[in-house]
């Protein structure tokens, strides 16, 4: 069964859509099975606001820049497209959803009704008690986020998803034992499960060595874990 999700970040105006802060980038990147297909969305925004200087100095983002990029409405069809019906994975998700939900119904559209994984929360149930801002959880799993020198919404869901794959485990979480899917070329390929010898291959030691291990293992003592293994024939 295909799992997909999408790790996505945006980057805004300011801190509150309800005092009239916009969207000015949406980042997404996509995941199947918990690996890295390298497809992504990524969009500026004319917020049709001026910027803030607060904001300008997290992001960079200024006026001059995004006064010809398109607006939200022009971009909904396709940010929408692309995340589907999938998982959604936001680092303080309330955030993120509160503006792509104020921008949606700005421009006509309903609400997001996808699921959502907010990393904060995972993060606080994984290390409870410890720093979860995604600069910590870099630091703690050793994440290179040298090339962020100011926040943006592409650069910081790709970083994201390394974070997510490390706090639901590792990225061992897409290499399952029973099966492995690769994903090339936007192409799903099921690689079955190695198959198993119906015999174990017969052993390379020499009598000599058999004994030499077996005698070993009788000056260890009855109790000796190692007495579980010995061969009653030997």
């Amino acid at each position: 069964m295909t799992n997909r999700e999408i790790v996505l970040d945006t980057e805004t105006t300011g801190l509150s859509p309800l005092t009239g802060d916009r969207v000015v980038e949406i980042g997404c990147v996509e995941l199947i099975n918990h690996i890295p297909t390298g497809r992504h969305f990524h969009v500026y925004l004319n917020p049709e606001r001026s910027m803030p200087e607060e904001a300008f100095r997290v992001h960079g983002l200024s006026n001059e820049f995004l006064a010809n990029k398109p607006k939200f409405a022009a971009e909904a069809d396709r940010f929408l497209d692309f995340i589907e019906d999938s998982t959604l994975v936001i680092h303080n998700a309330p955030f993120d959803m509160g503006f792509l939900d104020a921008e949606l119904e700005r421009s006509g559209r309903k609400r997001l009704k996808n699921p959502v994984i907010d990393t904060v929360m995972l993060a606080r149930t994984v290390h409870p008690g410890a720093r979860v801002s995604l600069d910590a959880l870099c630091k703690h799993y050793g994440i290179d986020t040298s090339k962020r020198t100011l926040h943006g919404a592409l650069l910081d869901s790709e970083i994201l998803a390394d974070v997510y794959l490390e706090l639901i485990g590792g990225r061992q979480v897409g290499l399952a034992l029973v099966a492995e899917t690769h994903i090339e070329a936007g192409i799903t390929i099921e690689i079955a499960p190695a198959r198993q010898r119906p015999a174990p291959l017969p052993s390379r030691l020499t009598q000599a060595e058999l004994a030499a291990h077996a005698s070993l293992v009788g000056t260890l003592g009855a109790d000796a874990l190692w007495q579980s293994y010995r061969d009653p024939a030997a």
